[in-house]
């Protein structure tokens, strides 16, 4: 055979999947299209306020093994969340993680007046030392009393509870305890929700741990056993996740540890985000555990009061459908996810980050969407289905939280997303790209891989990615630029909220080795919204009903679904109120609520009501929901 003829046949092919690639990229919308889609929304980045006087760092203090890939070691803990400290009805609250800092720090949202001194959090004389470093603020009601706790997690030790007395934000007001009843443990966490798991009527907690208990990541004098993951997509040698059930007990242990039932990739995956949501209206919220360099999971809940047990769902794989995008057994890097209802049929579905950089690691974000095959999760199905291409969602970057919410009140959802790596002036991609395929073994040692020294860039160009559609059709576009957010450091965790009652969600963003931003959200004319606070009763006021589910019916007959939200995603965590965006329709419309929740004794309990859009407190008893309107609602 001629050199010609042996050659062509493999050159025809390359132009074959030259032409496929340019088919199969649809043009983007022109830049005037960019502009009029843009022109709907307007944030302002707002800084966000620090104890003054703590020492900043650039980079961290590792183990001597990690030393070479610092850079690496040093890319996750920026970390924020929305909340209520202060029990007015305003998610105005901050607890973030500035990775320059090494501490959890309490602020007020700046949207408002500066109500107090932003202050750190003090483990006090909880053991504490320089191989722990915060990974993130959960905001949770331990005891369930009304009082908001924080509960901040680690890599080098298991998460401390900051216990709330009930006075103003300030460094006395919250009493550091141990979350373990037996002192602490070696864990490197970076992620964790809140979930009625076990419909017992209390709020449980699932930890997302990344590197084994014995790494040793951040002990400068060695010891240990440093570990990577043994694959870029089937490592299971990442640190056990830990599945806490709360006791209801407030004078004895607040949780106790049913780790054991977590089995397979949702127990020893190298977890970076976790999501908990009700897929099936039966009150056990399923769990979707997001893992890098492996199978994401998503867990039908089984369990029964103080019996956790979930079933793993599957996807099935058609005949266009990659064996890398099969549900369950995915080879990507599962770094965010978020539930909403992105295509407007009242059925939630799920987005999850991973990464997408071209020329580099190009993978593709998933964007599940529910097929409504209510038979599917009972015989263990997965009743979902990737749409990310046809939706323009697939690309981004090196993705971390993603987020689907309506932030115009449009009553059509958009998407944000932090992305981005690390920052420096020496691009190390080739050096990844080789790292890719050296032998799963030796990619466990840390000294197998390339340097990777402070300096190094890898997807550097990060920020915020903001993707909207025209009226709830067709492709999204990603219009961060125009719309005052936009690429800027390298980010992790998004937090919203309305944060100053005015009826449309604003957005916090938590960047690495940067500071973190608010983004009031001054969209020009938004639409109209109904906000709910669904809380339980409290011996002090009331809690959130973490987990209580809403569906909104305008008179047209379009279906609005949510859930309070326990801390999905991965370093950012959501305020508890329900914002629901309803476009152009009057603000006297009367809506029909269909209320479903939990109460503290574990009975699930619906009710239809009417509303008008607007704020409101909702309080779910026993049986009843006590509504008390607090005005504000956009129109």
């Amino acid at each position: 055979m001629s050199p010609l003829r042996a050659h062509g046949a493999k050159a025809l092919a390359l132009l074959l999947v030259g032409a496929s690639f340019l088919i199969a990229r649809s043009p983007g919308p022109e830049a005037s299209e960019l502009r009029d889609l843009a022109s709907r929304y307007s944030f302002t980045p707002l800084q966000i306020s620090a104890p003054p006087g703590l020492p900043t760092r650039e980079i961290r203090d590792v183990h001597p093994a990690y030393e070479g890939i610092r850079s690496w070691i040093s890319g996750v803990g920026g970390a924020i969340a929305l909340t209520d400290l202060e029990s007015d009805g305003l998610t105005n609250d901050l607890c973030y993680v500035d990775t320059r800092l090494d501490v959890a720090i309490v602020a007020p949202a700046p949207t408002g007046e500066e109500r107090y001194e932003a202050f750190a959090l003090d483990p006090g004389d909880l053991p504490y030392d320089d191989t722990m470093a915060p990974m993130g603020c959960q905001p949770v009601d331990a005891n369930a009393d009304g009082r908001m706790d924080l509960l901040v997690y680690h890599w080098g030790r298991s998460p401390i509870l900051y216990m709330s007395n009930g006075d103003a934000p300030a460094p006395d007001a919250f009493e550091p305890i141990e979350l373990l009843p037996d002192g602490h443990e070696t864990w490197f966490s970076n992620a964790v929700v809140t979930a009625d798991i076990d419909g017992d009527g209390n709020l449980d907690l699932l930890v997302g741990n990344y590197f084994p208990d014995d790494a040793a990541v951040l002990d400068t004098s060695g010891g240990g056993r440093p570990t990577m993951q043994h694959s870029m997509s089937r490592a299971a040698n990442g640190g056990a996740n830990r599945l806490l059930l709360g006791t209801g007990d407030s004078e004895g242990p607040l949780y106790t540890d049913t780790s054991d039932v977590l089995e397979g990739w949702a127990s020893d995956g190298w977890t970076l985000a976790l999501g908990a949501a009700d897929l099936t209206g039966n009150m056990l919220p399923e769990i979707h555990v997001s893992n890098d360099f492996g199978p994401d999971v998503l867990l039908r809940n089984d369990s029964t009061p103080g019996s956790p047990a979930f079933t793993a769902l599957e996807g099935r794989r058609t005949i266009d459908t990659p064996r890398s995008k099969v549900f369950g057994t995915d080879s990507f890097k599962g770094m965010g996810i978020d539930f909403g209802d992105i295509d407007g049929d009242g059925e939630l579905d799920m987005a999850v980050s991973n990464i997408t950089e071209e020329f580099a690691l190009h993978e593709s974000n998933f964007i599940w969407v529910n097929t409504g095959e209510t038979e599917a999760i009972p015989d263990g199905r997965a009743p979902f289905r990737d749409r990310s291409d046809e939706l323009g969602l697939a690309r981004s970057g090196w993705g971390w939280d993603i987020r689907i919410a309506d932030l115009d009140n449009s009553g059509h959802s958009e998407v944000v997303q932090a992305v981005g790596f690390v920052a420096g002036d020496s691009n190390r991609w080739p050096e990844i790209q080789e790292l890719a395929l050296v032998n799963d073994e030796l990619m466990a040692d840390p000294r197998a891989w390339p340097e990777l020294p402070h300096g190094t860039d890898l997807s550097g160009d990060g920020g915020l990615r903001f993707f909207a559609r025209e009226g709830g059709e067709g492709a999204f576009a990603e219009i961060g630029d125009h719309v005052g957010v936009g690429r800027s450091t390298v980010s992790r965790g998004i937090a919203l909220a309305d944060t100053d009652g005015n009826g449309i969600l604003d957005l916090a963003l938590a960047n690495q080795w940067d500071a973190p931003l608010l983004y009031a959200n001054e969209s020009p004319d938004p639409g109209t919204s109904i906000s709910l606070n669904l809380l339980r009763p409290a011996e002090h006021g009331t809690t959130p009903a973490i987990g209580a589910s809403v569906r909104v019916t305008d008179p047209n007959g379009r279906t609005y679904v949510a859930q309070v939200d326990g801390g999905n995603g991965h370093s950012g965590k959501s305020g508890t109120e329900i914002l629901v965006g309803l476009g152009r329709i009057s603000p006297d419309t009367e809506l029909t609520v269909d209320l479903l929740w939990r109460d503290v004794e574990g009975t699930v309990h619906e009710e239809t009501t009417t509303m008008v859009p607007g704020r409101y407190d909702v309080v779910l008893t026993d049986g009843t929901a006590i509504t008390e309107n607090t005005g504000g609602g956009r129109s």
